[in-house]
């Protein structure tokens, strides 16, 4: 037993327990959080992989970004303090259920693929080959994206603001 398996295993239960508990939590700021280690855990998987750059962009874009995008949009919103508590338990055994079948389906699948033995060539999949990719090829949709997205923010804000006059 390595010290990367162990790193692995640990990573793969955070990443597992964050996705289940965002799943039951019933509190939007418990599910953010909850998502957040998620993305952290699997950003970790990804340095485990040797994939630097994929795990910083996982942990600058999802892990930040998105989370305080979340964040900002709970605190724009109004929330009112009813909540009805569903009570189903023919409905939560049946779903553990479905969801035991699909992964022992996936497992079977997973096992029984031939996968191809080939490796990539992965030294002309370096950072600054895909900064020079986004920054030529790419600068104009790049752009427009940005400033979409600003609008998009600036939009919420005005709606939220005009909600709480």
């Amino acid at each position: 037993m390595t010290g990367e398996f162990v790193a692995f295993f640990v990573l793969s239960v955070f990443a597992i327990g964050g996705a289940v508990f965002m799943i039951n939590f019933t509190k939007v700021v418990h599910m953010v959080i909850s998502m957040a280690a998620t993305m952290l855990s699997v950003a970790g998987i990804f340095f485990l992989l040797n994939a630097e750059f994929v795990a910083v962009v996982q942990v600058l874009i999802y892990s930040g970004a998105v989370t305080i995008l979340m964040l900002f949009g709970i605190m724009l919103t109004r929330h009112t303090g009813e909540e009805t508590p569903t009570r189903r338990p023919l409905h939560r055994g049946l779903s553990f259920v479905a969801v035991a079948v699909l992964f022992a389906f996936l497992m079977w699948g997973i096992n029984t693929t031939p996968f191809p033995g080939e490796a990539a060539d992965v030294s002309t999949f370096t950072v600054e080959n895909i900064g020079l990719t986004v920054f030529k090829q790419f600068v104009i949709p790049f752009e427009l994206l940005s400033v979409l997205l600003l609008v998009a923010l600036v939009g919420a804000i005005i709606l939220a603001k005009k909600e709480a006059e």
